[in-house]
């Protein structure tokens, strides 16, 4: 299992997207995006189950995959 932050920065490097950029799709403040880049689901910023969702639209990744990342189960109650 991927930490989020390494599968932000691991798909965001692939793709050649900034988190400005990123922060421009999505509508989520570029200083979060980047915060959830460093530290992941765990560090003081906890992304909500929306804005991951949002992130995995943004990335082509499976929501899953980002939940599971997150430490979030698909389906669990947010």
């Amino acid at each position: 299992m991927a930490d989020l932050s390494q599968l932000l920065q691991q798909t965001m490097r692939r793709r050649h997207l900034t988190a400005q950029a990123l922060a421009e799709h999505t509508g989520i403040r570029t200083p979060r995006i980047r915060v959830l880049a460093q530290d992941g689901a765990h560090g003081p910023v906890h992304p909500t189950e929306a804005e991951l969702a949002e992130l995995a639209l943004a990335l082509a990744l499976p929501l899953p995959d980002v939940l599971d990342a997150a430490g979030t189960p698909a389906g669990a109650p947010s």
